[in-house]
């Protein structure tokens, strides 16, 4: 089995740009810990965080939980001084760059290179650390939710959906 490209390390160090929260469309999806930390950081039930900040978006697996966007593409936890929930920030967000499909090949990173001014510099990140990105983010899952119950999140106990 071949190394992989990044086996020798990667150079990253983020920038504060933002580029990575704003200006496009995406998806951030939330983990059970994810959603736990930000229940408990907001105060709030899961029907009046679901109704304040989440979207669901169908996977054709189910339904995933997912942070909304701004009218602009801005993440909705995005202002001026940066990220509000920068220290309870989802693992999807604390693990880039290092995602798999970033980490696909040389020609992908680079390519993510191109609106992320962190990646190729500052810090050399090594095999081991970038792999553990990757784990995390694996193992951390995402919140599926059947058809019934995203016909009605305002119904759901948060007890029940992080199964606690």
């Amino acid at each position: 089995m071949a190394e992989p490209f990044y086996a020798a390390g990667l150079r990253f160090s983020c920038a504060r740009c933002s580029a990575c929260c704003r200006g496009g469309p995406g998806y951030v999806f939330l983990s059970k810990d994810d959603l736990h930390r930000l229940l408990v950081r907001f105060a709030l039930d899961f029907p009046t965080f679901f109704a304040k900040y989440c979207t669901l978006v169908d996977t054709g697996a189910g339904y995933a939980l997912s942070l909304k966007e701004k009218a602009n593409y801005d993440c909705i936890f995005w202002e001026k001084c940066g990220c509000v929930i920068y220290d309870d920030r989802p693992v999807q967000c604390a693990t880039f760059p290092f995602w798999s499909s970033i980490l696909a090949s040389e020609g992908d990173w680079l390519d993510a290179g191109r609106d992320c001014p962190g990646i190729g510099s500052g810090k050399l990140h090594s095999r081991s650390h970038i792999e553990e990105c990757l784990y995390a983010r694996r193992s951390a899952g995402t919140i599926l939710l059947s058809a019934e119950e995203a016909a009605h999140p305002e119904v759901i106990d948060a007890a029940t959906l992080l199964g606690r």
